[in-house]
């Protein structure tokens, strides 16, 4: 028998990927440890090694296709003497089946909030095993898959099973999982989308591994993560007097200091002095990591990552500014490993710089908050004895997951991040 070459996983939070590039070819010899494919995960590009020797019988899912679940058979190696059989159907797993937009929106309702889901469909969610080429037949058809019995291996519904299901008299309408999904979602699926705006100007732009993943993702925060926000403005003169002086004296050495190094600076600090709110959501219980391992969002083509600076307290400013321009640059050619993008209590997500005033970041799962950073402006402020003076203030927002920060210790913190930032000086000590 063939030996099924499957897609990996490539890091902990990969559930499906993209077969970016074969750099083999259907007869080439393979050995283990030979790279054989190029994987675009939901965050980077990542080459593929083979673990068995043989000879590539057979590729099973062309490059390019997306969607590809992991543990899914990609190719059929042989080995020596041995020659592929007649019936390939058997070897396509439904796993590599790539989902149309509805049935990737069941596949999100059910894991979103399945009982709810279960609740309104009548009938409890399965997964319908079928071929590729059963599905395609199904759809064109108008069959229902989940009323379908199948006769191939494990069950799985095959092309025959459809034809006969597709001969028979249609004698009710029975509402099946996926069509009271569908109904769910009504208006929600690229066609509906497309009805509305027919006849109008527009291109369509798919969506990678990592716009889905963002998708996915921000989707769950905000409709499980209980959400509260708390906002403060920082006065930054003195911050801002400090970074010219600090940044005069750094200028021989090619060195630039940006106030994000200072925040990232402050939030660590803070991260330390408030310890119950250097925690993480594991489902039944909180971890309260004892580093500060502080992420900061980063914009690239197509979507942002967000890399941790691991030990940021312990890392003077300067140290956290140079690791910062290499996590940010590699983030950007999408080179950067799992475990440097992975972690982290708490995040910094700075829009100021685009001259945005004031935002509601959305917290990254399973970080415990998220602070949103706005643009420092003059604005006019009471002076000590009365008059009206002017100063440079920073809006802040700090969003904080219920389940893991209160409100009080959520103030707390902010009000230590505030506090590194008026008095730079006690960083820098």
């Amino acid at each position: 028998m063939p030996t099924q070459i499957l897609m990996p996983t490539l890091s902990p939070t990969m559930e499906a990927g993209t077969l970016a590039k074969w750099l083999v070819v259907e007869g080439d010899r393979i050995e283990a440890g030979d790279l054989i494919a190029e994987i675009e995960t939901d965050k980077a590009i990542m080459e593929f090694e083979a673990v068995d020797d043989g000879t590539l019988g057979k590729i099973l899912v062309p490059e390019g296709s997306t969607g590809i679940r992991v543990n899914s058979p990609i190719a059929l190696l042989l080995n020596d003497g041995e020659g592929l059989p007649d019936d390939l159907e058997e070897f396509a797993s439904p796993r590599s089946q790539i989902a149309d937009l509805t049935q990737t929106a069941d596949v999100q309702v059910s894991h979103l909030d399945t009982q709810s889901a279960q609740r309104q469909k009548g009938v409890a969610s399965e997964r319908i095993f079928a071929s590729p080429l059963a599905r395609r037949i199904a759809q064109e058809a108008g069959v229902d898959l989940g009323k379908v019995s199948g006769s191939g291996p494990g069950g799985r519904v095959i092309k025959r099973d459809v034809e006969q299901e597709s001969a028979r008299p249609v004698t009710g309408h029975a509402v099946s999982p996926t069509s009271a999904t569908r109904e769910l979602l009504k208006g929600m699926d690229s066609s509906a989308v497309a009805a509305i705006y027919k006849g109008r100007e527009y291109d369509e732009v798919k969506l990678d591994g990592m716009r889905k993943t963002i998708a996915a993702r921000l989707t769950e925060a905000k409709q499980t993560i209980p959400h509260f926000y708390l906002r403060r403005e920082i006065h930054l003169d003195k911050l801002l007097s400090l970074r010219s002086e600090v940044n005069k004296s750094l200028e021989p050495k090619g060195i630039k200091l940006s106030i994000n190094d200072f925040i990232i600076k402050a939030s660590a600090l803070a991260l330390q002095s408030v310890p119950n709110a250097n925690a993480v959501w594991s489902g039944d219980r909180i971890f309260l990591l004892k580093p500060s391992d502080v992420a900061v969002a980063v914009a690239v083509e197509g979507g942002l990552f967000t890399p941790v600076i691991k030990d940021a307290h312990e890392k003077s400013v300067t140290e956290l500014s140079s690791e910062m321009k290499d996590l940010a640059n590699r983030a950007r050619s999408r080179s950067l490993k799992p475990q440097e993008y992975l972690g982290g209590s708490f995040a910094i997500s700075n829009l100021g710089m685009y001259g945005i005033e004031n935002f509601d970041a959305v917290i990254n799962p399973p970080h415990g908050s998220i602070l949103a950073v706005g643009a420092g402006l003059r604005k006019p402020v009471s002076g000590q004895d009365g008059q009206v003076e002017f100063a440079t203030l920073m809006s802040v927002t700090l969003s904080i997951d219920h389940r893991v920060i209160d409100g009080v210790l959520g103030a707390q913190f902010l009000a230590e991040i505030t506090k590194n930032l008026e008095s730079p000086l006690l960083m820098l000590i």
